[in-house]
């Protein structure tokens, strides 16, 4: 099994890009620190 993660500002789209790679259900939401 692999792991892998994103890095990046606050708010600059890192669980829509792991929602729509991997099929994610990170909470994606339009206010800082939603994860």
């Amino acid at each position: 099994m692999e792991r892998f993660g994103f890095v990046g500002l606050p708010n600059s789209g890192k669980s829509s890009l792991y929602n729509a790679l991997a099929g994610g259900g990170a909470l994606a939401a339009p206010y800082a620190f939603a994860t």
